[in-house]
């Protein structure tokens, strides 16, 4: 399976030299390789020339590879280039972490060239990457903070249950919490942790309407501490009882035909 003309390979690694056979191998079968040293200089690398396929490692300082994976995927310049990992970090959590945010193949290191090769035209020939939005659509050229909002509110919505902490929360997507703070109140008009209770707010109502789950459960799994702390903040919030929102949504719910 030849290489296609020009494909272009982005290499974000902090310890290049372990790669060097790797490269030498790409490049003798006709692929072009651009090489990033760190987890930032990479995400804008991946923004500036849309590489075909990005070889990430994780474990990096400052912006680690998840943290760029998830940047990766919420600019819509790059969110459709496949990314195949490569590290050291062989737990299956971590294999497991990687491939949750949109990696689509996870080599562990040392690796070799050929292995790597392979699976790198695996991936390039799986199909054609989505068309790149048009430069006046108005999600062509998201601004970085805009980027780390996306990042920051799908990491939230996922993670509710057990959310990290602000400092963490940030740093995964590749930024300190003063900045990020000020990006939501900047984009959203609100704070981290006001968003954070109108989503866990927005998520229990939708468990109220749509299944049949306790109080208990249901505050749970949005991350309230206890039913009596989901109770006050949602009649707090929507001025009834959870179990009176729920049965009045169901009530206004069309009857089932059939």
């Amino acid at each position: 399976m030849p290489a296609k003309e020009s494909s272009h390979v982005l290499v974000i690694d902090d310890s290049p030299e372990e790669l060097r056979a790797l490269q030498s191998v790409l490049r003798g079968h006709g692929y072009r390789v651009t090489l990033a040293t760190d987890g930032r200089q990479g995400f804008q690398r991946a923004l500036a020339l849309q590489p075909d396929l990005i070889l990430l490692d994780v474990r990096m300082p400052e912006l680690d590879g998840f943290a760029t994976c998830r940047l990766l995927k919420e600019a819509p310049r790059t969110q459709d280039i496949p990314v195949i990992f490569l590290s050291s970090a062989a737990a299956l959590e971590e294999r497991l972490e990687g491939l949750s945010h949109g990696g689509v193949d996870y080599v562990l290191k040392p690796c070799h060239p050929d292995e790597v090769l392979a699976r790198v035209r695996i991936h390039l020939h799986l199909g054609p990457r989505s068309k790149e939005p048009a430069a006046n659509e108005p999600e062509a050229f998201l601004s970085h903070d805009e980027i780390m909002l996306r990042a920051a509110v799908r990491l939230i919505s996922e993670q509710l249950a057990s959310l990290p902490s602000l400092e963490d929360l940030a740093r995964k997507v590749g930024t300190h919490d003063k900045r990020l703070s000020a990006i939501f109140r900047q984009h959203l008009g609100t704070t981290v942790f006001a968003w954070i209770r109108e989503e866990r707010l927005r998520k229990g109502r939708m468990l109220l309407m749509e299944t049949s789950l306790g109080l208990q459960d249901i505050a749970e799994s949005v991350g309230f501490r206890s039913a009596c702390n989901f109770i006050t903040a949602f009649r707090e919030r929507m001025g009834v009882t959870p179990n009176q929102f729920r049965k009045a949504s169901r009530a206004d719910a069309p009857e089932m035909v059939g």
